[in-house]
């Protein structure tokens, strides 16, 4: 594995005595610190948290047809989720008074060609960022499918690397079986839930050796003796696609190829000496990739101690190995993907609560409808949702307590926000984008009680522009902690109407910088993005395009008994048509005019047309 990003050595003093779990009480809107409040004290430092963002998941494209317009998991949403990670991060500078006015003669050309200039845009943000707790890499970290130990345990097969070969091939052949049969993709998998190009190996392994690198860094971030000092970031959000919570350990189903954060899991686990991991999916729909994989392993970590209880070990025999304990909980729409269709096998394990029994430890809890935001978050949230951390604490609790051997990561989909296109969640089961921050807040505090503070949070889904930056900038406010005092409004609608109009990509990329006095956070917003957005997607070769099908997003049908379908992946029914996301004025798309400059797709040519006109006949 390439992990070429150098980290950078950041002073973290001792964290205070952990408090109980705090669960369950938002923070109220209005509380925006002064310049002065804002700021830590000298007893206590910001927690560092890392971005991570990863050019090459760009380069995984849908190619099989000119017409994308139902293709959601699509590469502009890496620019949406940058737009969210931008604003939050000029926030914080506003909340902490580092925002500094800029020169209006100095034009973003110039900035960028100066920020260029002295920046190493492959390792990390240089200075860029002036928010005292966080840090942005562009990282070119990259796994071989074939030739790495934690993809190989995720996704390996006792009779050789199959599944992984053959997904290699599937890719490299794309082109050629799209010429031919009209799709790259095998018979029998869902055309528009599954695509790929020949670079998408290059977005799968960039997107693996990026999560990898980031639980290289956080791990290390502990040094023997935390009260004095702590090297590289506590957390890290990793920015990369395609999602993979719905892949299993040899079939890829919605969006999904390989499982970013199991092999995340994996790599902790056989590098590190992780032995215990937590994984928190909150996601619109559940992770039965990520289930089925974590049931495996639990399954032969179980199998291994009933062994060695039952024969123990000769005198001076080396300890056994045993594999890692793994919680998984997730909170997801039952009437969603995978489960849209009732087939039993995935209703029932997207509600499975099991905790010890078996050597399991699996909480699913469904989504609800809410009234209010007052019904949310006293009822729902405190209630059931919560619940969540709750039963991680107690497989924690059960199996050791608190431990350098402790892991935690979450599952980040971002479409069950109250943003995300109501084609996407249709039956209503939301949650306010303030779930983003909160819930990631409530984590930061479980972790700091139960894994010295280490979290890895992966993207997973999220799909409608607003969804992706409003859940983003939650999330990062969360995972920054109570360092800095957050205000709600900072996304509500009317605030995300202006983002969307400050950073509206244009015919050549810029954003908008239409009004003379628009708020400073918007004008910070709008620079760091342009750092941040300074690869676009890579133009698609001229090619003989196969006709658009017909089949649907999201199959609705009853699949039939005998279709042999493996348990984390559906097979399509007869074709159904289910309208594309919606576009409006209220979903306004901060990143479709992306494409504009990139597609280098030649117009076609036009038929010459000759028009003869004579005069009616018996006229002179």
């Amino acid at each position: 594995m390439s992990t070429q990003a150098a980290d950078s050595t950041i002073r973290i003093e001792a964290r205070p005595e952990a408090d109980p779990l705090r669960i369950g009480t938002p923070l109220p809107l209005g509380q925006v610190s002064s310049e002065s409040d804002a700021r830590p004290s000298s007893s206590k430092a910001p927690t560092y948290l890392k971005i991570y963002l990863q050019d090459d998941c760009l380069k995984h494209r849908f190619i099989r047809s000119r017409d994308t317009s139902s293709i959601v998991e699509r590469p502009e949403r890496l620019r949406a989720v940058k737009i969210g990670l931008a604003a939050a991060i000029a926030r914080i500078e506003e909340a902490e008074g580092a925002l500094k006015p800029l020169d209006a003669s100095v034009s973003v050309e110039d900035e960028l060609v100066a920020a260029l200039g002295k920046m190493d845009i492959a390792t990390s943000d240089a200075g860029l960022i002036r928010a005292r707790s966080i840090s942005v890499t562009r990282s070119t970290a990259t796994v071989d499918l074939l030739d790495n130990a934690a993809v190989k345990y995720i996704h390996g097969d006792i009779d050789g690397d199959v599944y992984l070969q053959t997904l290699k091939a599937w890719a490299r052949d794309s082109e050629d079986n799209i010429t031919k049969k009209g799709s790259e993709m095998p018979e029998g998998m869902p055309p528009l839930d599954l695509y790929l190009c020949p670079s998408s190996i290059d977005a799968i392994q960039g997107a693996i050796g990026t999560v990898c690198q980031a639980v290289d860094a956080v791990i290390a971030s502990t040094s023997i003796n935390p009260s004095v000092v702590a090297t590289g970031p506590q957390r890290a959000f990793v920015v990369v696609r395609p999602p993979g919570h719905h892949c299993g350990e040899d079939t890829p189903s919605g969006f999904c190829f390989v499982n970013n954060v199991a092999i995340g899991a994996a790599h902790a686990h056989l590098k590190h000496g992780i032995q215990r991991v937590v994984i928190l999916d909150i996601d619109l729909h559940h992770g039965n990739g990520t289930q089925s994989i974590v049931w495996q392993i639990n399954e032969e970590t179980y199998r291994q101690t009933l062994e060695s209880e039952q024969s123990p070990s000769e005198p001076n025999a080396p300890p056994r190995t045993r594999g890692p304990q793994i919680f998984y909980g997730s909170i997801h729409d039952i009437l969603s993907f995978p489960c849209e269709d009732g087939k039993v096998s995935f209703v029932q394990a997207a509600s499975t609560s099991i905790h010890g029994s078996h050597g399991q430890y699996i909480e699913n809890i469904h989504l609800q409808t809410y009234s209010s935001e007052t019904h949310f978050w006293e009822v729902l949230y405190k209630e059931q949702y919560s619940t969540l951390l709750k039963r991680a604490s107690q497989f924690l609790d059960g199996t050791g307590g608190p431990g350098d051997d402790v892991m935690v990561f979450i599952s980040c989909g971002f479409d069950a926000g109250e943003h995300e296109y109501p084609s996407m969640s249709r039956h209503n089961r939301k949650v306010p984008t303030s779930f983003y921050h909160q819930f990631t807040l409530d984590t930061c505090t479980f972790a700091d009680i139960y894994a010295r503070g280490h979290v890895v949070s992966v993207l997973e889904g999220g799909y409608s522009d607003r969804a992706l930056s409003s859940g983003a900038m939650a999330h990062i406010c969360g995972l920054v902690g109570d360092t800095v005092r957050v205000d709600e409004r900072w996304w509500d609608l009317e605030n995300l109407i202006k983002l969307e109009k400050a950073t509206k990509a244009r015919k050549f990329g810029h954003p908008s910088q239409g009004n003379a006095d628009i708020e400073p956070w918007l004008t910070r917003t709008s620079e760091l993005l342009s750092h941040l957005d300074v690869y676009r997607t890579p133009p698609q070769p001229s090619r003989n395009w196969a006709p658009a099908t017909s089949r649907a997003l999201r199959e609705r049908k009853k699949l039939a008994r005998n279709s042999g379908t493996p348990e984390v992946a559906s097979k399509p029914g007869k074709d159904t048509q289910i309208p594309a996301p919606v576009s409006s004025s209220s979903l306004t798309s901060t990143s479709m005019s992306e494409s504009e400059p990139v597609d280098s797709l030649s117009a076609k040519k036009l038929p010459r047309v000759i028009l003869h006109v004579r005069p009616p006949e018996g006229t002179s």
